[in-house]
């Protein structure tokens, strides 16, 4: 079911995605009469808006920063040039896009201007010039978690900055939850770091709505088409699609795995064969992924998989790459680190085999394992990472693109915005 159908959007006009006239409360305006029980007014997000132009000639393409969606998206690093601010800008060929592709992108634009969360990518613009459809989103400087691992950390970050990445997640999580919505698409390579040192959660092509008819259901049953790339961070009960369907405690047993791939900077399962991951998630874990050694990854048919229905930005920039990091020598040989004991315990907690045994993202919130980072000040993060001169240095590759930005802002015969 296409997110549009949901009940609570059925009066949201969607001519209003651009957000010029928007306050940090407007989506309250467009669910009135339905809006679902569980609602909370939106807190200011941390992403402002310094980019108000919906024309491809204002936005400067410097850098490729990758491609994913099937191929059919390319992300770059660009510049606003009216105000020099620097943005992320993902461009999909809308021509070669199937009816699914579009469904995927129609439920993301409609729904990712309306969240207001720190911890929450936006889409600052969305508009097209020709057959290109331009999102316009913040630069997060430092990239997904996955970049880092690949670049920084391929052995597993350390436990602060496990902590730190996992903390803003779940933030943005337990906004999700209790606005009724299932993430269904989280992981390392949808969770970006700005320069400020902002976590936030992007993916959000496949965001599910739990109200219906003014009432939050209790499951659901919509099993869309992911790509296999994706399978490893599923849960057992939205792998096994049976009647018993599945809720947001799903996105939990997500963040048991993204745990696993920060701290040892390999993804469980992901050389597995498909029927045996399935196999072996159904049975439930043996023991912990934090320190398994057992996987199998002959002949796997998901080595080198890349993301074909994902246009997250942190999937795409690092979708080419993806598997760098867990090679398959590594998944078959055991982890040199130890980890704590909350770690563990917050891992075996995520991955409980019964969705209802899970803790909620609130209460993982207030985990021990997260102790140090509530007592952290803002920004404390960044003295974990590497420094951004040298981020920089190590990510720079393509000089500014000055040819497609002459084709692109020349082929706007076809334009029009989303507002």
């Amino acid at each position: 079911m296409s997110c549009l159908d949901c009940i609570c959007l059925r009066r949201t006009p969607v001519k209003s995605i651009n957000q010029d006239k928007e306050s940090t409360s407007s989506i309250s305006t467009h669910w009135v009469g339905d809006l679902p029980r569980c609602w909370i007014p939106p807190s200011p997000g941390g992403h402002e808006l310094p980019v108000r132009t919906c024309e491809a000639s204002s936005y400067e393409l410097q850098t490729e920063l990758g491609k994913g969606f099937c191929n059919l998206t390319t992300v770059y690093l660009a510049r606003h040039t009216p105000t020099g601010t620097l943005v992320t800008v993902r461009l999909t060929d809308l021509d070669n896009c199937t009816d699914e592709h579009l469904n995927i992108l129609q439920n993301e634009m409609v729904m990712s201007p309306f969240f207001r969360h720190p911890n929450i990518m936006v889409s600052w613009k969305i508009f097209t010039t020709g057959a290109f459809l331009w999102i316009i989103s913040p630069f997060m400087a430092y990239g997904s978690a996955n970049s880092l691992l690949k670049n920084y950390y391929p052995e597993g970050m350390n436990e602060a900055l496990i902590g730190s990445i996992l903390y803003g997640a779940l933030k943005a999580l337990h906004y999700l939850h209790q606005n009724g919505y299932i993430h269904r698409n989280v992981k390392a390579s949808h969770i970006l770091i700005s320069e400020e040192g902002l976590v936030s959660l992007s993916g959000l092509s496949h965001l599910y709505c739990m109200v219906r008819n003014g009432e939050k259901a209790k499951v659901a049953y919509d099993f869309p088409n992911f790509s296999t790339a994706m399978l490893p961070w599923f849960s057992p009960e939205l792998l096994r699609q049976d009647l018993y369907g599945y809720n947001v405690k799903s996105d939990i047993y997500s963040i048991g795995i993204t745990a696993c791939e920060l701290a040892t900077g390999r993804v469980p399962f992901m050389d597995m064969l498909r029927t045996q991951m399935l196999l072996q998630k159904l049975k439930g874990l043996p023991h912990s992924p934090l320190y398994s050694t057992t996987f199998s990854c002959e002949g796997s048919p998901m080595k080198n998989s890349r993301s074909g229905m994902d246009s997250g930005i942190g999937e795409s920039v690092v979708a080419a790459g993806m598997t760098q990091t867990m090679t398959s020598e590594r998944l078959r040989t055991p982890s040199p680190k130890t980890f704590s004991s909350d770690l563990q315990n917050l891992v075996e907690l995520c991955l409980q085999q019964d969705p209802e045994k899970r803790p909620s993202a609130g209460n993982l919130l207030s985990h021990a394992f997260f102790n140090p980072v509530r007592e952290q000040t803002h920004g404390s993060i960044l003295s974990l990472l590497p420094s951004l001169a040298r981020h920089r240095k190590q990510c720079s590759a393509v000089p500014c693109l000055t040819n497609l930005n002459k084709l692109l802002h020349t082929n706007q015969d076809k334009e029009w915005t989303f507002d």
